[in-house]
């Protein structure tokens, strides 16, 4: 046995401490039974030490945990300084010394009424240790655990009790706040955590894992975390349902368009689907002149014109209809009808203006070409490269009609082309010399003209233009301008529009597609022949997108993934079908600019 001096030093400060006034205030002689635990920065290796008080072993040297020590006074010693002066400890066998790791902890007063593990008395909530309360408090308590939430299939919205709707997509923070607001219970705690868990699609089930907090005692926190499910139940909301009944509209929107083609509510269908304006209808109807659409609401109705205005220039109108009255009361109900009216201009239409508004337009020509339709007119002299525009509200304090529209268009054959030099824009104005296609072979007719279409035709090309040398229009603006001294002498034989494409299959397979609104067509189902004439105008307009770059930029163009598959199904068809393919010209749109259609999208299980 090896005696350790530091080891009774330190005994004898610890005694010295516990008879110190004003704890104790014992004589020479008093007795006093200890029982303590404390730190020490130093300890050695032997689990327990005895210690002699002049020569009786009445002190016990324990160790209690990590760098903590019991000191136990079995039987009463006398404090005095003689007695500590004669204090030894024997120490098994010398030891390195380690340094305390930790901060200091507060000691133990009693032990946990349930298990018996010692804990602070001071901080304890009902004498029991923080394991046992996990097991035996549940802060979640009244909490429901299952849940339903109603999603209607047709709007894709989910119900907020009592009466709304909301529109939320899966696993959003607008979804998971809806999930919590149906769990009863949640508000009498604190909720720190929740987030989403993974489910089958198929499974019709939302879980939701919820971590909440609250205080169990004074001073003290608990936190739990638990899983709520939630079951997707069907519903349908009251405007879907509306939505399949008849005549139960508040507002309808009937836009119209005098003219004999539709190709303006082509371009106006491709933007209502870009910008999902058509969301708040409940059905959408064609008509001879146009189309219908009917609202639940007046404020949707008012919605939808405002984005008719904000892509079109129109003219409005509004009526309504009264359905009932309270006399008691006086409250009334109407049915509202909006009419919506386009400008009867479309793109690449010839233009003859009224003398006095082509002078307030910046001077320019009176007879003009459509290059453009937005929320103005926009309109180009193709002689000067010189442009203008004519808002709604100008057009309709003087209007006009075009000269001649699409289905005027003639085909002439490029002779010689020679560029001029001036530019503007995407425009080239170029001197040409076009012969008419059905002139070939036949006669040497040979027409001179201006054009702005130098940078993309050649010699040899097919161009459309229109043909004013022995046309007759019976328009009172065209023979003002010839009887105009300024302009009479300006009018062109011919006035080209657009290159032409000759050798394009009209019904060819394209990469890309357009998404169409689904209508009702009521009592006006087309004939055969008016279905062939829909059908060209469309192809005109696929064509129209397909040549125009600013137009397929304000469209959403999608990939056509059927063609696709035809192709790989087809491989082995006759290489004279590859011919055609390698023979056709025409511009054709990249990959780069095409969007995925996720509806026809399919997950199919790996084989």
């Amino acid at each position: 046995m090896q005696r350790g001096a530091i080891w009774c030093w330190a005994i004898k400060k610890f005694i010295d401490d516990l008879s110190a006034p004003p704890a104790f205030a014992p004589s020479d002689s008093s007795s006093v039974p200890v029982h303590s635990i404390f730190k020490v920065d130093f300890f050695p290796s032997a689990s327990n030490v005895s210690c002699d008080c002049d020569g009786t072993p009445r002190f016990s040297f324990s160790r209690h945990s990590g760098s903590r020590f019991a000191f136990t006074i079995d039987t009463p010693i006398h404090i005095s300084s003689q007695t500590t002066s004669s204090l030894i400890m024997d120490i098994d066998q010398p030891m390195g010394m380690a340094p305390l790791m930790g901060s200091a902890r507060t000691g133990a007063t009693i032990l946990c009424c349930n298990c018996g593990a010692p804990i602070d008395g001071t901080s304890s909530a009902g004498a029991l240790c923080y394991d046992c309360i996990k097991s035996t408090v549940d802060i979640s308590q009244g909490i429901q655990r299952e849940a339903t939430l109603h999603f209607c299939k047709d709007c894709d919205r989910w119900l907020l009790p009592p009466n709304s709707w909301v529109t939320a997509s899966p696993e959003s923070r607008e979804l998971l706040s809806l999930c919590l607001k149906r769990l009863r219970n949640l508000g009498k705690v604190r909720i720190t955590d929740a987030r989403f868990i993974w489910t089958e699609p198929h499974s019709r089930r939302i879980k939701v894992q919820v971590t909440v907090q609250d205080q169990v005692a004074d001073g003290v926190l608990m936190q739990q975390s638990f899983e709520v499910t939630y079951v997707v139940a069907s519903q349908q909301c009251k405007d879907c349902a509306k939505s399949y009944t008849a005549n139960v509209w508040r507002a309808a929107v009937q836009v119209r368009q005098k003219v004999t083609h539709k190709r303006t509510f082509l371009f106006l269908e491709q933007l209502i689907l870009k910008h999902q304006a058509h969301r708040d209808t409940i059905n959408i109807k064609e008509e001879r002149d146009g189309i219908d659409f009917y609202f639940a609401q007046k404020n949707q109705a008012e919605g939808f014109i405002s984005f008719l205005k904000s892509v079109v220039p129109v003219l409005t109108k509004e009526s309504r209809h009264l359905i009932s009255a309270d006399t008691h009361t006086g409250n009334k109900s109407y049915k509202y009808n909006y009419s919506v009216e386009i400008v009867p201009v479309c793109r690449d239409d010839l233009v003859a203006l009224p003398l006095k508004l082509a002078k307030s337009i910046g001077n320019i020509s009176p007879l003009v070409l459509c290059h453009r339709i937005g929320t103005s007119v926009n309109l180009l002299d193709p002689n000067t490269l010189q442009t203008a525009e004519v808002s709604a509200d100008i057009y309709w304090r003087a209007p006009f009609h075009p000269l001649a529209g699409t289905p005027d268009l003639v085909e002439f054959i490029v002779m010689d082309i020679e560029p001029t030099g001036v530019r503007k824009g995407k425009w080239l104005l170029s001197e040409v010399q076009v012969a008419r296609a059905s002139d070939l072979g036949v006669n040497d007719n040979v027409y001179f003209t201006r054009t702005h279409l130098g940078q993309l035709l050649r010699a040899g090309d097919s161009v459309l233009g229109y043909m004013l040398e022995g046309t007759n229009f019976n328009s009172d603006d065209l023979e003002a301008i010839e009887a105009s001294k300024a302009y009479g002498s300006m009018i062109p034989d011919v006035i080209l529009v657009k290159k032409h494409f000759p050798n394009r299959r009209r019904n060819r397979k394209r990469n890309w597609k357009l998404k169409r609104m689904t209508k009702d067509e009521g009592e006006l189902l087309p004939k055969d022949k008016d279905q062939a004439k829909m059908d060209a105008e469309y192809e005109m307009f696929l064509r129209d997108v397909e040549e125009d770059e600013e137009l397929r930029a304000a469209l959403a163009l999608y990939k056509n993934s059927l063609k696709t598959k035809r192709e790989a199904d087809a491989m082995s068809i006759a290489d004279t079908d590859m011919m055609t393919e390698a023979e056709e010209d025409g511009p054709k749109i990249s990959m780069d600019e095409l969007l995925d259609d996720f509806e026809e999208m399919e997950i199919k299980d790996k084989e």
